[in-house]
């Protein structure tokens, strides 16, 4: 039961680890928390016009997500964790992004870090989740449109693929949270006001 319990306080540690304020702040750029949607994410930084930023910030958020997951499976032989326990770290992972105890519990919507979670659990599963992102932000340019299609199909990928199980609730509850981190998004989206992929920064935090 301890080994669980440190496995998960650990990932929960690792997802508090914000990749958009530490990039942002290695390359001398303006803390993404202080423009554009507000939100410390590859999206955001994308809006100051450098496309490196935003790389290494979507880069390193899927893979503190994949790291925390992998370690877990890496330890499983001598910690015993079962499939659950493997699932709740990377559900931690990812709140902890949502929820960073390193930046004041202010984090991100938690997109890629849910995609570094997801294909470190199964890399099928990853990738229909990411393709589902991929395709709609394609065609119509919105990436929290394309979040949102992602997160409702995931649970649907898992069940199909391996049937109902704890791993299915857990990333039902990771879909949800992502849902309603990008409740604003969906308001912007009904509205007509949301941004685009790409477009700049505004002076100010929307909403």
């Amino acid at each position: 039961m301890l080994p669980s319990i440190a496995a998960i306080v650990l990932a929960y540690l690792i997802g508090s680890i914000s990749f958009a304020v530490v990039v942002s702040k290695a390359m001398g750029l303006a803390d993404p928390r202080s423009y554009g949607s507000g939100n410390p994410g590859a999206t955001n930084v994308l809006r100051t016009g450098n496309r490196k930023a935003a790389v290494l910030t979507l880069i390193g958020d899927a893979a503190k997500g994949a790291v925390a997951v992998l370690a877990a499976k890496a330890a499983a032989p001598t910690f015993g964790f079962g499939a659950t326990v493997i699932v709740l770290v990377g559900l931690a992972a990812f709140i902890g992004h949502l929820f960073p105890v390193f930046h004041r519990f202010a984090g991100g919507k938690g997109v890629a870090t849910a995609a570094g979670v997801l294909l470190a659990l199964d890399l099928v599963l990853g990738l229909a989740t990411l393709a589902t992102w991929v395709i709609v932000a394609f065609f119509f340019r919105y990436s929290s449109l394309a979040a949102l299609a992602a997160a409702v199909f995931a649970p649907l990928y898992q069940v199909f693929l391996f049937g109902p199980s704890a791993g299915s609730l857990a990333i039902v509850a990771m879909s949800l949270l992502l849902i309603w981190r990008h409740r604003s998004n969906i308001t912007k989206l009904i509205a007509g006001t949301e941004s685009r992929i790409g477009q700049k920064k505004r002076s100010q935090p929307e909403g």
